[in-house]
């Protein structure tokens, strides 16, 4: 039976969860706020209004994740000579439209009006239910005609090219002043457009790009800025700024790192990402820009290599959720501002079709994901449609008519669009408050040209999905939003039998939801596990092993037990990895296994799984100090194959994974450990490639349990970890001095190293910060130099 309370969670859950909260707005951590009704004095909560669409005025909608709960719009702007001037004012409240008071999400509601007011039978009438000054009053709005969205649109559909048409003559009027991100955008809608008065504009900014070269943030610049130079190349064959594109791509590919990543910044000489990690959505439009650059005409074996270590990287998260923020595990919904969507344009422009499909559907089903994504969702609304064109008219079609309506409500009277931002309570840093947004939405409107690669000029690799695929994406999104927490993803409504459908799902989403609902009914839902479990379809599978590890500790251990070493004896290195990940939640019942986990992590499959993927999740699994299967304890456990998996556990490309065995450096003794040494030390003085934020874990650990042991090569270590250049130092050099320290007068070793310490950090950048840790290396030294006592150290062998 299907316990109605979370057991203790353990240590090696998904990152996604735990790095969603770590960096999420502070608002997630609160209770939502009242909502406020206007009418009877109500105040905003300081939060962003939203643009109402063509009228010329903008608005304060109530919005906690969404705004479902919203049936009252504040007017907070109205600009002066728009449509709403002499109709709305500022405090004006909109109650309704169309002669009925809102009673869904005013937000929609409204946009949704804006849509049917600009057909030309409604001759642009907006009607309005307006509150002022304690009167209600029926009030009219004059907007444009624009038409009527086909049943195909944005396909074939005379709105759509219409405003796409509007659009780009406001960006041309605008103009693209200096390299940016939105601009780079804005200029690869001029350039779809094929239109001859936009040349002149286009060569201009593609001149500036060939020159064009940036440190800070260059990862997210210079994706963008290859992106627009290499299409800008095949579309208009001018060559002259080949010399560029080629230099740009390959300062991109030269700084990703040694496992194909990129963080904010290109990575440093050592191969690896600097500051706190990889950051996956400037690396895969980095990757894009580079495919594009190839197809353009750079041909460069640096470049081959950078594409294929990037999509060998990002291909890792087919089938197996969405692809998250950094070099983690799955994200656990269908997007994560809009990374599955450019993975999709990503893989199909190299012809991948299994990866191609999957990322193309993930982002079709994530349509009522689009307005959430760290730091805003920006990316998020940029990529959706490229994506979703891969599935096929039918798809984009239905998607279009789940997203019309937040396109329309973003259009502003003069053809731009503005950034939106995302609900309160979403993670929302007003990044991108200020981003000309307009060539964001209008790579929309602009796939029916099929002008650039980028939107569909070479035939998708994509199998176009039949009317029974497409309903079935566009049901995997149903129930995402919800107003309140607790009920976040709605399937508190779904039958039994339909959660145990869900199990089967292509989507990891939908098996992720379905569980989670499943685990808070009551009902003996085991037997239908296990023979899914059993059964030929991966998905099923997939689905039953994650479901049989979410079962209450103690529900027929046994049976799932045994069904569960079956699984992870399969090929499907997927299926071993999700056993795994339910044997460990099953906790002491399923020690049984651990010998069989063991021998699997001292042996990868690099031609399966060339990141070692299985063994970094087995390092969770078997060695956390919360939730690994023998992180407490090593008792029982054969000493032979523990000490096989840990040499190859500390060679783990993943930081994290890395980490997880310092809970066996604490349960060995000096004699137990000792074969060890080698690769321990090698494991300090090679830091993790991935995982970055994390590295330092296992390093620390290290030099701890050199000191303990009082072995020698520990005391230099000590002062080479410290790196006092790189994120997270002062956390290191605090552990590295206090390390030391035990060292006693042994550690007078190092007095010339310390003294170069001391000196190097008073003339750091971030003196002041670190003025703590200055301090404690004085005191340290004074400490040091008058030391006598005798300390007797070891070494290990064969170094």
């Amino acid at each position: 039976m299907i316990s109605k309370t979370w057991s203790k969670r353990s240590a090696f859950l998904s990152f996604a969860a735990v790095i969603s909260l770590a960096c999420v707005d502070s608002a997630l951590a609160k209770d939502p706020p009242a909502k406020p009704d206007f009418t009877q004095g109500g105040q905003t909560d300081g939060s962003h209004d939203w643009t109402l669409g063509p009228t010329g005025a903008r608005g304060w909608i109530y919005a906690w994740k969404h705004t479902g709960d919203a049936r009252q719009i504040l007017v907070t702007k109205v600009a002066k000579g728009s449509p709403a001037d002499g109709v709305l004012m500022v405090d004006d409240v909109i109650l309704g439209v169309e002669g009925k008071s809102f009673d869904d999400d005013a937000r929609i509601q409204f946009a949704r009006a804006v849509t049917r007011a600009e057909q030309e039978e409604s001759r642009g009438v907006l009607k309005l239910i307006r509150w002022r000054d304690g009167e209600t009053e029926d009030v009219e709005i004059r907007i444009p005609v624009m038409g009527t969205y086909s049943d195909t649109a944005p396909y074939d559909c005379p709105k759509s090219a219409k405003i796409f048409a509007f659009g780009c003559e406001a960006i041309a009027k605008r103009g693209l002043r200096n390299v940016s991100i939105p601009n780079s955008i804005n200029a690869l809608a001029l350039l779809a457009s094929g239109r001859p008065e936009y040349q002149s504009i286009l060569s201009s900014y593609a001149k500036k790009v060939s020159d064009y070269h940036e440190e800070s943030f260059a990862t997210w610049h210079y994706g963008y800025a290859v992106m627009f130079l290499a299409e800008y190349v095949m579309a208009t064959g001018d060559d002259s700024v080949m010399p560029g594109l080629r230099r740009l791509a390959l300062e991109a590919a030269n700084g990703q790192s040694k496992v194909g990543t990129w963080g904010h910044r290109f990575a440093l000489p050592d191969g690896r990402v600097g500051g706190y990690g990889c950051m996956n959505s400037p690396g895969i439009s980095l990757t894009i820009s580079m495919v594009l650059a190839r197809e353009a005409g750079v041909n460069d074996p640096v470049l081959d290599g950078a594409i294929t270590r990037a999509t060998r990287f990002l291909r890792w998260y087919v089938d197996k959720g969405a692809i998250p923020y950094g070099d983690h595990e799955p994200w656990p919904g269908h997007e994560d501002n809009g990374k599955c969507s450019m993975a999709a344009v990503l893989f199909d422009l190299l012809g991948d079709r299994e990866a191609a499909t999957f990322f193309a559907k993930m982002g079709t089903a994530g349509y009522d994901e689009r307005e959430r994504g760290h730091t805003g969702n920006f990316f998020n609304i940029l990529w959706a449609m490229p994506a979703v064109a891969r599935c096929g008219p039918l798809a984009s079609a239905a998607y279009w008519h789940e997203q019309s309506w937040y396109y329309d409500l973003a259009r502003g009277l003069d053809g731009r669009f503005r950034y939106q931002g995302s609900p309160v309570g979403e993670e929302e840093h007003g990044k991108y408050a200020n981003f000309e947004s307009t060539g964001s939405y209008l790579l929309a409107y602009a796939l029916p040209l099929k002008s650039l690669y980028l939107t569909g000029k070479k035939p998708s690799s994509v199998e176009p999905l039949e009317p029974t695929d497409v309903d079935d994406v566009i049901a995997a999104g149903r129930g995402f939003f919800s107003t309140k927490e607790k009920d976040r993803f709605r399937y508190q409504d779904r039958s039994e039998e339909d959660l145990l459908a869900g199990l089967s799902s292509w989507s990891p989403a939908v098996r992720k939801r379905s569980i989670e609902e499943l685990r808070k009914r009551d009902g003996d839902f085991m037997p239908v596990m296990l023979e899914l479990l059993a059964s030929e379809d991966r998905y099923s599978r997939y689905g039953a092993a994650e479901a049989l590890g979410q079962l209450g500790r103690n529900a027929d251990a046994p049976a799932r037990v045994s069904a569960l070493i079956e699984a992870f004896d399969a090929d499907d290195v997927w299926l071993r990895i999700l056993a795994a990940e339910a044997l460990a939640r099953i906790g002491e019942p399923a020690k049984q296994a651990v010998p069989r986990m063991l021998e699997r992590l001292a042996k990868p499959d690099p031609e399966n799984d060339p990141r070692g993927m299985e063994q970094r999740y087995l390092c969770f699994n078997l060695f956390n100090r919360r939730g690994g299967l023998i992180g407490q304890s090593l008792e029982g456990v054969d000493r032979e194959l523990l000490l096989n998996a840990v040499r190859v556990g500390l060679q783990n490309e993943d930081g994290r994974a890395r980490g997880s065995l310092g809970s066996v450096y604490e349960n060995l003794t000096y004699d137990e450990i000792k074969p060890l040494l080698p690769a321990i030390h090698q494991a300090i003085v090679e830091p993790a490639p991935s995982g970055i934020m994390f590295a330092s874990g296992i390093r620390l650990s290290g030099v701890a349990l050199l000191a303990k042991h009082r072995i020698r090569e520990g005391m230099p270590l000590c002062i080479q970890i410290m790196e006092i250049d790189k994120w997270g130092k002062k956390n290191r050099i605090t552990q590295c001095l206090a390390t030391l320290e035990t060292y006693g007068a042994a550690a007078k070793a190092v007095l010339p190293e310390l003294r170069q310490l001391e000196k190097d950090l008073l003339a750091h950048s971030e003196a002041r910060m670190l003025a703590p840790v200055i301090k404690q290396v004085q005191t340290m030294l004074d400490e040091m130099e008058q030391a006598n006592d005798t300390v007797e150290l070891r070494g290990i062998d064969g170094l």
